[in-house]
C-alpha cells in the first residue's frame, strides 16, 4: 500500500473523549467555545480563499493531550440540532499527522499538519480480499444482532478497504483507546486487520455474554416455576386440610404437633423440637428440609417408651425350648437362669439399677446346622418377645452398624436403629446372625462398631450416628451367632457370654428327625402324616451311615431326598401307601451309605491295616471330625534324608512333626524302636485330605503313634482315635475341642479315645450316652498313648518304604 502526503495549515477542532475517523459524518454542539472558534476561523478563512467547504482538524484530546494523528473534516452545514442549539455537520476527509502550531485569523489554534493520502492497489491481493470478506461477515453478524438491517446493506456495498476500516468507528462497543489505535494505524490492510479483531473479540464476550444471561434466566423461570407450584400444592393442600377438619396450617406445625403427641423420652423431645424450628425456619426449596423431616419420621416411628411383657412362667418357657430344640442343654439352662434372675428382680424392683436393665449378650458358637439361628426364634417365643433377624454376613462398612451422618444423600439409621424399628419395641431379641463373617476395609470395621453395641455397661446410652440422640439397647437380648470362634475380634468376644453348640449325638439326631425334620418334609413332600412311617432304625442309619456331620441339614436332606423318591413311586404307580421304611430299604431308595465307620470295613481294607497309620481328631468350621496321619521311610538306595510333611499343614502342625520325630530319636532305644532308620532315611508325614488345610498342636501324639508304629511294625488298633499334644520330654499336653472331638470319634464308629489327662475335666461336658460308648483313656506320656493303640506284634513285619 503506498501512502503519499501533503502539507495542510488549518484551525484544531478539539474533541473530549471522542474520536472522528475518516469517513464519518458528526454532529458538533456550537455552544462550546473550541468548537465555535475553529469553525468561525474555517468560515473565516474559507471565504477569503474561496473555498466551497470550510476545513478543520479535529483532534481527540485524552485528559488535556491532544493525539498525533487527527482527521481532516469539512463543515457541511451549519444550523441547529434536534435540541434547538447552533451546531455543525462535520464530515471526516482523511488522516493529518499534526505538526508544529502556528498562527491564523480568529480565536481558534492553527496546526501545521500533513495529510496522509492512501494507495490501494486494485485488484486486490487474495489475502486482502479474505480478510474484507471476514470483517463484512464479522460485521453484518452484529449488526443482525442488533436489528440493523439498513446499515448491512451500507455495509456489503463498501468495497474500499480503507473506508471499511474506518467504518468501525461508528462501533459503540470500542473505547476511545481503541478508535485512537485505529485512526494512528495508517496502513488500510493493517487497520483492516485491527478493525476485524477488535470486532472478533467483542462477538465473542457477547457469546459468552448471552450464554450465561440465558442460563440466568432459565435458572431464574425454573425457580419462579417451581416457586408457584409449590405455593398451588400448598393451596391445595391446605384446601384438604380444611376438608378433613386439621387445624395444622403447614407441614411444620403437624411435625410439631406429632412431636409433642409423642411419648418421647426427654432428651429425645428435646432435640426433635429443634430440629422442628430448624424446618419451620427453611425455605421450601432447601434440601435440608428434606432430611430434617426423613430424621423426624424416623424419631417418631422408634417405640421409645413401648416395651413388651415378659413371660415369666419358667416352666413354660423350659417346655417351649425343649418342645422345639432337641438338645442344646448349655444354651437352655442359659436363657431359663436369665428369665429366672429377671423375675426375681422385677419381683423387688430391680428393673433397673443403675441406668441399666437386665439384658443380655450371648455368643452362639457351634458348626453349621446346629441350631444357632432357629434357636433365636425360640427364645424369643419362650421368653414373650418380638424377634428381630441381623444378617452380619459381608458387612463391610462400619456404618451399615452406627448408621450415616445425615449429611450424606441417602443417609439412613444403622442395622441396630432399624432391628430396633422393625421389632416395635424397646426389648426384643435381636439376632445378629454371622458375627463371625463381618470383614473390614478402607470403610471402616464394623466388628469396633459393635464393642459399644454389645457391652452391658456402655450399650444403655449408644448413640447412632444418624439418630445422633441416646438408645437405651440395656433391655434388648443380643443373641450373636459364629462358626469359628477365632475369627471374632478378642475385645468383641470379651463382651459376650460364650455358649458353645458342639453338635448332635446320634441319638439327638433321631430325635430331631422324628419330631421335627420329618413332619416338615412330609408336608412339603405333599405326603399325609401316617403315608410314610421312617422307622427309628433308618433315621439312626440315615444319621450314621449317610450323613456324617455335626449338625442335622444334610439328615434333612436325605429325609427329604427319600420322601420325594416314595412320592414319586406312589405317583407312578409303584409303591402303594402307607409306607413304611426300615433300615433295609435305605439302599434301594436313596443309595449306598456314604460314610461307612473304620471298624465295620474288611480288616484288610481299613486305613489302619498297615504300619504307620495312625487316626486322630481334629475340629474344623464343621464341628468334631477324624483325622487319618499316614508315615513312610525312605529306601536307603534312593537316598533322601530329613522330614517332608505334606496335607497343606499350618506352622504349628509343622512344629508338632518335628517334635514327635525329635523325641522318636531320642528316645527310641527306651522304646524298643529301631532309631537308626531315622538317622539314614527320610521320614515322610502326609495328612489325607491335602485340599483341606489343617493346624493346630493336637495331632502331636497321633504322628509319634503312626511313626513309632512305622518303625516298630506295630499297627495300630482300628478301634482307637486320639488326640493330645506332645512335648521333647513325651508329655501329653492338654488340647480344645474335646466335646466335638469325641462326638467325632462316635460317629466314625470309634470305640476307644485317647485323650490328654489335663482335659479329663472337660468330660462333664460330654453327654453321658456318648460316654458309655465311649472307652476314654486320659493319659500323661506318650508311653501309655503307644501301649493302648499298638497292637502287639504277632508276626515279624518288615518296615515300609
Amino acid at each position: 500500500m503506498a501512502l503519499t502526503s501533503t502539507p495542510l495549515t488549518l484551525p484544531v477542532l478539539p474533541l473530549d473523549d471522542e474520536v472522528v475517523l475518516p469517513g464519518m459524518v458528526v454532529p458538533l454542539d456550537l455552544s462550546d467555545t473550541d468548537v465555535r472558534a475553529a469553525v468561525e476561523a474555517a468560515q473565516a478563512a474559507a471565504r477569503s480563499s474561496g473555498a466551497s467547504k470550510p476545513q478543520v482538524l479535529l483532534v481527540p484530546r485524552i485528559d488535556g493531550q491532544y493525539a498525533a494523528t487527527g482527521v481532516l473534516g469539512t463543515v457541511e452545514q451549519v444550523g441547529r440540532l434536534s435540541d434547538g442549539d447552533p451546531g455543525a455537520l462535520i464530515r471526516g476527509r482523511g488522516r493529518v499527522k499534526i505538526g508544529a502550531g502556528t498562527t491564523g485569523p480568529g480565536a481558534a489554534l492553527w496546526i501545521e499538519g500533513t495529510r496522509i493520502e492512501e494507495t490501494v492497489p486494485d485488484p486486490l491481493p487474495g489475502q486482502v480480499t479474505d480478510l474484507v470478506k471476514e470483517y463484512k461477515a464479522l460485521a453484518t453478524d452484529w449488526l443482525k444482532k442488533r436489528g440493523a438491517w439498513q446499515v448491512v446493506d451500507r455495509v456489503q456495498q463498501i468495497d474500499d478497504v480503507s473506508q471499511l476500516a474506518d467504518n468501525s468507528g461508528y462501533s459503540p462497543f470500542l473505547t476511545t483507546a481503541q478508535k485512537i489505535e485505529l485512526l494512528d494505524t495508517a496502513d488500510p490492510v493493517a487497520r483492516l486487520k485491527l478493525a476485524t479483531e477488535q470486532l472478533r473479540e467483542h462477538l465473542a464476550e457477547q457469546d459468552v455474554a448471552e450464554s450465561i444471561a440465558k442460563d440466568v434466566q432459565e435458572g431464574v423461570d425454573k425457580q419462579q416455576r417451581e416457586f408457584l407450584l409449590r405455593r398451588q400444592l400448598e393451596a391445595v393442600r391446605k384446601e384438604l386440610r380444611e376438608l378433613d377438619g386439621d387445624g395444622a396450617e403447614d407441614e411444620s406445625d403437624d411435625y410439631r404437633a406429632r412431636v409433642e403427641a409423642a411419648d418421647l423420652p426427654e432428651k429425645v423431645r428435646e432435640a426433635a423440637l429443634k430440629e422442628v424450628e430448624k424446618l419451620e425456619r427453611s425455605s421450601d426449596q432447601s434440601p435440608e428440609g428434606s432430611w430434617i423431616r426423613t430424621w423426624l419420621d424416623t424419631v417418631l416411628e422408634l417405640p421409645w417408651n413401648e416395651t413388651t411383657e415378659d413371660a415369666y412362667d419358667i416352666q413354660g418357657a423350659k417346655a417351649i425350648l425343649d418342645a422345639e430344640h432337641a438338645g442344646l442343654q448349655d444354651v437352655k439352662e442359659r436363657i431359663t437362669e436369665y428369665l429366672a434372675v429377671r423375675k426375681r428382680r422385677a419381683d423387688r424392683g430391680l428393673g433397673v439399677v443403675g441406668g441399666r436393665r437386665g439384658g443380655a449378650v450371648l455368643a452362639l458358637v457351634g458348626p453349621p446346622g446346629v441350631g444357632k439361628t432357629s434357636l433365636g426364634e425360640s427364645v424369643a417365643h419362650a421368653m414373650g418377645r418380638k424377634f428381630v433377624r441381623v444378617a452380619l454376613g459381608g458387612v463391610r462398612d462400619e456404618a451399615e452398624i452406627r448408621g450415616h451422618r445425615r449429611t450424606y444423600v441417602g443417609a439412613l439409621p444403622g442395622r441396630i436403629v432399624r432391628a430396633i424399628k422393625e421389632a416395635g419395641s424397646m426389648n426384643p431379641v435381636v439376632l445378629l446372625d454371622e458375627i463371625d463373617k463381618v470383614g473390614s476395609d478402607f470403610r471402616g470395621d464394623p466388628a469396633a462398631a459393635l464393642l459399644e453395641v454389645l457391652d452391658p455397661a456402655q450399650n444403655h446410652t449408644f448413640r447412632d450416628h444418624y439418630l445422633e440422640v441416646e438408645l437405651d439397647l440395656s433391655d434388648v437380648v443380643f443373641l450373636a451367632t459364629a462358626n469359628v470362634l477365632e475369627a471374632i475380634p478378642e475385645a468383641l468376644l470379651d463382651r459376650m457370654e460364650l455358649v458353645r453348640l458342639d453338635g448332635y449325638t446320634e441319638d439327638e439326631k433321631v430325635v430331631i428327625a422324628r419330631d421335627h425334620l420329618l413332619p416338615r418334609q412330609l408336608e412339603r413332600a405333599g405326603l399325609e402324616p401316617g403315608e410314610v412311617v421312617l422307622e427309628d432304625s433308618a433315621l439312626r442309619k440315615l444319621a450314621a451311615e449317610y450323613t456324617r456331620e455335626a449338625g442335622v441339614r444334610n439328615l434333612e436332606r436325605s429325609v427329604a431326598r427319600l420322601l420325594r423318591k416314595v412320592a414319586a413311586q406312589h405317583e407312578l404307580g409303584e409303591r402303594e401307601l402307607p409306607f413304611t421304611v426300615g433300615s433295609e430299604q435305605l439302599r434301594a431308595l436313596v443309595g449306598r451309605p456314604h460314610h461307612v465307620p473304620e471298624a465295620a470295613q474288611d480288616p484288610a481294607e481299613r486305613r489302619t491295616a498297615v504300619p504307620g497309620v495312625a487316626t486322630g481328631l481334629a475340629v474344623t468350621g464343621a464341628g468334631g471330625d477324624v483325622l487319618f496321619v499316614e508315615a513312610s521311610l525312605a529306601d536307603p538306595e534312593t537316598g533322601g534324608s530329613g522330614l517332608t510333611l505334606t496335607g497343606q499343614l499350618g506352622d504349628v502342625m509343622k512344629e508338632s512333626a518335628q517334635i514327635a520325630l525329635s523325641f522318636l530319636r531320642s528316645h527310641g532305644a527306651e522304646l524298643e524302636l529301631p532309631v537308626a532308620d531315622l538317622k539314614d532315611r527320610g521320614v515322610h508325614i502326609h495328612f489325607p485330605a491335602g485340599a483341606v488345610p489343617k493346624d493346630g498342636p493336637s495331632a502331636g501324639i497321633t504322628m509319634t503313634t503312626a511313626l513309632a508304629s512305622l518303625l516298630s511294625g506295630r499297627l495300630v488298633r482300628t478301634d482307637v482315635a486320639m488326640t493330645g499334644e506332645v512335648s521333647l520330654t513325651g508329655r501329653v499336653l492338654p488340647i480344645g475341642g474335646l466335646k466335638q472331638k469325641l462326638l467325632a470319634a462316635h460317629r466314625a464308629g470309634t470305640t476307644t479315645v485317647v485323650i490328654p489327662k489335663r482335659n479329663e475335666a472337660d468330660l462333664d461336658d460330654v453327654p453321658a450316652e456318648i460316654l458309655e460308648k465311649l472307652e476314654v483313656h486320659p493319659v500323661t506320656d506318650v508311653r501309655q498313648v503307644l501301649e493302648i493303640a499298638l497292637a502287639p506284634a504277632e508276626v515279624a513285619v518288615t518296615v515300609a518304604a
